[in-house]
């Protein structure tokens, strides 16, 4: 038997294939949706109990399609589609190809916007819920579940065919697609709450879906530096985590563990793409991903180099992320308190304001300068601030370290 939260892992995983091979198979993107949301629903409701079928993917198939029948019998003028459907659906129908590629290329459809192309495929591909997709764009979950709701409909309203784009339509959807993956990714690597770190699954589906872009796409500069970067990133999370599930900072991982075959891999396409693609965003982060890899201690670390790709590419694609993580590579050049006069500037920027990893970087560079009390504040701050269970975590942690020296010192007279 399979817990409920194994059978949820195997879920988030295959939803994506399942619900390409549905809309496939029938066209219509909504109903399909709507119709494996309730094969979902039973599955994890009926395998912890009863056992995984071994054909998991089938099995949601079929109840997915006989429900969509169910729908599309509410209306009559569908009648005829639905005898069409029982009569070609076999049982235990199986996808004989993964169509998660073409599926998260119809998501990021150019008649949606930006903000629903990312929220669409992250419900569809990437298996998110409305409430996480919600916390993610800082909206209401109702708010969000009726955008979600709006670009399928949009979507069914515009005629879009299931089907692999043609080149100059993938050229158009391209920025809109690295975005995605790119999102899908981050939160697969550092879940933005609940009680885990990482999400592999969501990491590999994203490394996976990125790999199969770039062999479409060879000469695309961005889709190899967002594979590179995925490769280096992922590369480390075998020492980000005590066994117990604690978070350990860069600076402190034991960097043998770091997946060699990964860092290599990635290190070789982005020294090849930035030498001959223009350079952009996503191209920069992989190198100052491989700047970090690429040292065998932590104090070996090339931060003026890093410093310096973090200013182009500040220049380039600015972000509040891009602000912050700019201000510690200048703290590690330049000394903490020069950080930490950055820092307060920057957090004149509303999307920075008030952030927990604000607070975590102050704490971080308030102990460096010596600050011990300010930075246990900091810490404790940043700690209530943060859903991830993890980050929380670690972030109490740094502040306990800090609690001893505080009571340590003498009383002020």
């Amino acid at each position: 038997m399979s817990t409920p939260a194994e059978v949820a892992v195997l879920l988030r995983h295959v939803a994506p294939q399942v619900l390409g091979s549905l809309v496939r198979q029938h066209g219509d993107f909504d109903t399909c949706e709507d119709a494996l949301q309730e094969a979902l629903l039973s599955a994890a409701a009926q395998w912890p109990d009863f056992g995984v079928p071994r054909n998991p993917k089938g099995w949601l198939i079929t109840v997915a399609s006989r429900r969509r029948i169910e729908l599309v019998r509410n209306e009559s003028a569908r009648r005829r589609r639905e005898q069409i459907t029982m009569a070609s659906s076999p049982r235990y129908a199986t996808a004989p190809a993964d169509d998660t590629l073409t599926l998260l290329l119809l998501c990021c459809h150019p008649s949606l916007t930006p903000a629903s192309q990312v929220a669409l495929t992250l419900r569809a591909v990437g298996g998110f819920s409305t409430a996480e997709i919600a916390r993610a764009f800082l909206v209401p979950e109702a708010t969000m579940g009726q955008r979600i709701s709006r670009a399928k409909q949009r979507i069914k309203e515009g005629g879009a065919e299931f089907r692999m784009p043609s080149s100059v339509e993938r050229t158009e959807r391209m920025p809109a697609v690295l975005r995605v993956l790119y999102l899908m990714f981050n939160e697969g690597y550092t879940a933005s709450s609940g009680p885990v770190l990482c999400r592999i699954a969501l990491t590999a589906e994203a490394i996976r879906l990125t790999r199969q872009l770039r062999e479409r796409v060879p000469r695309d500069g961005e889709v190899a530096g967002l594979l590179a970067l995925m490769l280096l990133t992922d590369a480390r999370r075998p020492a980000r985590t005590r066994t117990d599930g604690t978070l350990i900072p860069l600076a402190e991982q034991d960097r043998r563990l770091w997946d060699a075959h990964a860092i290599a891999e990635g290190v070789a396409v982005i020294t090849e793409t930035m030498a001959s693609a223009p350079i952009g965003p996503y191209q920069l982060q992989a190198a100052i991903a491989a700047v970090h890899d690429e040292a065998a201690r932590a104090e070996d670390t090339d931060w003026p180099q890093i410093l310096g790709l973090y200013t182009l590419l500040h220049r380039i694609a600015p972000g509040p992320m891009v602000t912050l993580n700019r201000i510690v590579a200048f703290a590690m050049v330049h000394g903490p308190r020069a950080g930490l006069a950055q820092l307060s500037a920057a957090e004149a920027d509303p999307a920075l304001a008030g952030h927990y990893r604000v607070h975590a970087v102050r704490a971080h560079l308030l102990d460096q300068a010596g600050d011990r009390e300010a930075a246990y504040a900091s810490y404790r701050l940043a700690a209530r601030r943060t859903l991830s269970v993890p980050e929380k975590r670690y972030l109490e942690s740094r502040a306990a370290q800090l609690a001893p020296t505080l009571r340590s010192r003498p009383a002020m007279r």
